[in-house]
């Protein structure tokens, strides 16, 4: 079976829609997880392994086959159909070849993969791929927070910071597939803070959560570990250093977007994450330093928190696929 990007996808004519599932994929650097998910976004048969980062990509690309393949013989035993395979990974993806262009180190070595390639010869499937942010924005337009709106900023705020645009109601992906990286802006030129990327000053280096939890930290004068829970445990203590320091993060993060949304003038801008979602002694000194923008665009751009969870980017992932056949047809 062909690698399938902007071909249509195989379905017969007399298949019914509720009777095809999409196998939805959302590969991170710890886990890797798949479901089936229908047309309206549900899904079932949710399974996570752990992603085999030291055994390098050809290891990780195994471990999607397996349980893309399982997945498969669950729509078979199901007596149902599928009708393709959508895959949302992390780091830069070429969408028309389904490979990586770009990735940094949480996955050694993964830019170069051919990930859509082997899939797809592995299990028959057409396959679509594409950043696991970008999967997540078009799961949050399509089935959750962005429901309703034509354009919207989608901010990732977690271990990384990454993004997505979505305008006019599409994904935009960029001249080289690397639309909605906000997590490399430059925040400091002349910041010492070294981001994953290799450079230093990035707004991830700032704004993420080992970077806000590093800087509570060095100003405890402790070993630096990057586990924020510690330090969110310690602000709902009362700990006024951390609270000082998830609320810098959380400015950090709204005064570049502030300048984003200036830019793009989105309707929306949806923020999610386990940092995004931590709640008020994030959200508030993020959604004020947004507001404290003289542009009217940030001003009124609605403030929305993502809703569709852990399931966000192969929920997203598959609607890709499901956004092809619905084309065919």
């Amino acid at each position: 079976m062909r690698y399938v990007s902007d071909g249509a996808l195989s379905i017969r004519t007399n298949e019914r829609m509720d009777s095809l599932r999409a196998i939805g994929v959302d590969i991170g650097g710890t886990k890797i997880a798949a479901a089936l998910v229908a047309q309206d976004g549900s899904w079932s048969d949710l399974t996570r392994v752990d992603t085999p980062v030291s055994e390098g990509p050809a290891a990780i690309v195994r471990a999607v086959i397996r349980l893309t393949e399982a997945l498969h013989r669950q729509v078979d035993a199901q007596h149902l159909s599928a009708v393709g395979v959508g895959i949302g990974s992390a780091g830069q993806i070429d969408v028309k070849t389904g490979t990586v262009t770009y990735a940094v180190e949480t996955l050694p070595g993964w830019a170069g993969t051919a990930l859509g390639a082997d899939v797809a010869a592995a299990t028959g499937l057409d396959v679509i791929v594409d950043n696991d942010v970008n999967a997540m924005a078009v799961g949050e337009m399509r089935f959750g927070a962005g429901r309703g709106f034509s354009s919207a900023l989608y901010a990732a705020v977690g271990t990384g910071v990454g993004g997505a645009l979505i305008l006019n109601g599409e994904l935009w992906r960029g001249a080289n597939w690397s639309a909605g990286e906000l997590g490399h802006i430059v925040l400091d030129w002349q910041g010492d803070r070294l981001c994953n990327c290799g450079a230093k000053g990035h707004l991830e280096a700032y704004a993420a959560g080992p970077a806000i939890a590093n800087s509570y930290y060095r100003l405890k004068g402790m070993p630096e570990t990057g586990d924020l829970r510690a330090v969110v445990q310690a602000a709902q203590s009362g700990d006024h250093d951390a609270v000082r320091v998830i609320a810098e993060g959380a400015r950090m993060m709204g005064a570049a977007l502030a300048g984003l949304v200036a830019v793009f003038d989105p309707e929306a801008l949806i923020l999610g994450g386990g940092v995004a979602l931590l709640g008020e002694m994030w959200w508030a000194p993020f959604e004020a330093e947004v507001r404290a923008s003289p542009m009217p665009a940030a001003q009124r751009v609605a403030l929305l928190r993502a809703q569709m969870g852990n399931e966000a980017a192969l929920i997203g992932a598959a609607s890709l696929v499901w956004e092809r056949a619905a084309a065919q047809r």
